[in-house]
């Protein structure tokens, strides 16, 4: 019987995947050992079968015919890598509020709170931080809720005005009602008042 080399193994595991999906070095690790492994990923990669985008991940490319791959965002990356990690994540507040419609500008650099270390990745010209928190940023259970904190603690008390607050309420009409009393305790007590001013 044939023995199926490493490769052709990681090559079937990919191709079951969606395309546009991000995965790591180490989702293969039943297949064979880390330097073989790391072999297999490097001939796919030349074959131009998947996409490296950092030290050890990776991606299934989705191709356009006019603009070639579509390279995943970086919140797309930056869940992938807190699976891979098994780390809780929220988003800061520059970002919520760009997620918002709060702000049209887009940071430049893309930061994330976590339960997991502080530290830098960067994909190509894409630098994310993953900046570490306490245990309350990440205990939101509404991801609008959630967005809507980090925001405005990020605009500041003395700057939020009333164009802002009819912005929150509005988008505050997506989220779930249990989700926004439960995450409202989590607030400080000007924001507590905003998100629950939005569902009364």
């Amino acid at each position: 019987m044939k023995r199926i080399k490493v490769q052709d193994k990681i090559q079937e595991v990919i191709q079951t995947f969606p395309k546009g999906s991000i995965f790591f070095a180490k989702d293969f690790l039943e297949h064979g050992n880390v330097e073989s492994i790391r072999k297999a990923l490097a001939r796919l990669t030349n074959k131009e079968f998947i996409v490296r985008l950092a030290h050890g991940i990776y991606l299934y490319p989705k191709i356009d015919e006019v603009f070639g791959v579509l390279f995943p965002g970086t919140e797309n990356i930056a869940q992938a890598i807190a699976r891979r990690d098994n780390i809780k994540l929220a988003t800061s507040g520059a970002i919520a509020r760009n997620m918002l419609g709060l702000c049209t500008q887009v940071p430049t650099k893309a930061v994330y709170l976590t339960d997991g270390s502080t530290r830098l990745v960067k994909i190509g010209r894409i630098t994310i931080k993953f900046k570490h928190t306490t245990s309350k940023n990440l205990a939101a259970k509404g991801n609008i809720s959630g967005l809507a904190i980090q925001a405005l603690k990020m605009i500041g008390k003395d700057k939020v005005n009333k164009k802002i607050i009819a912005k929150i309420e509005d988008v505050l009409q997506h989220e779930k009602k249990e989700n926004i009393l439960h995450d409202a305790k989590l607030a400080p007590v000007w924001i507590s008042n905003t998100l629950i001013q939005a569902i009364r």
